[in-house]
């Protein structure tokens, strides 16, 4: 992506938006292979954590535990995957991904070769609980920032 390229988290939400506030959103990634991948998304347009302020950066982050929270008490992963890389969309966004032993990227990181055929029927499992997640997501988020 070129530096001048337009943002596209700037020209669009995301794939499905959990919660919006006025600082930051929570987004569910579209990808088949890793359901339980989420998005903390700050709003404007920074590249770097270190350009938020202090009390942003506070904020942020408790929106990024928040997340793992969640995925731990709602799907009870193997291990959270955290991250904030933005070298391909250099807009800070934490990804926020749940991880299970039998996954086809296990050990490796979410973005390495697969390491077996995925697990359709366990994905499939997972995939009917996100509406579960998503809900607890909301509702988390909601009482701890306010908005919706």
């Amino acid at each position: 992506m070129s530096v001048h390229a337009p943002c596209p988290l700037c020209l669009g939400e995301g794939e499905h938006v959990v919660w919006r506030g006025p600082a930051f959103r929570l987004i569910r990634a579209a990808d088949p292979m890793l359901p339980a991948l989420y998005r903390v998304v700050w709003n404007t347009h920074v590249a770097e954590f270190s350009d938020l302020s202090a009390l942003d950066r506070l904020s942020c982050m408790d929106a990024v535990v928040l997340a793992e929270q969640t995925l731990r008490a709602t799907l009870q992963p193997d291990k959270i995957n955290l991250a904030s890389l933005g070298n391909v969309v250099p807009h800070l966004h934490w990804h926020v991904i749940a991880r299970w032993g039998w996954d086809a990227y296990w050990p490796q990181s979410a973005w390495s070769a697969a390491q077996r055929p995925a697990d359709d029927a366990r994905l499939d499992g997972i995939r009917e609980q996100l509406p579960v997640v998503d809900a607890a997501m909301l509702q988390a988020y909601t009482t701890r920032f306010g908005g919706a």
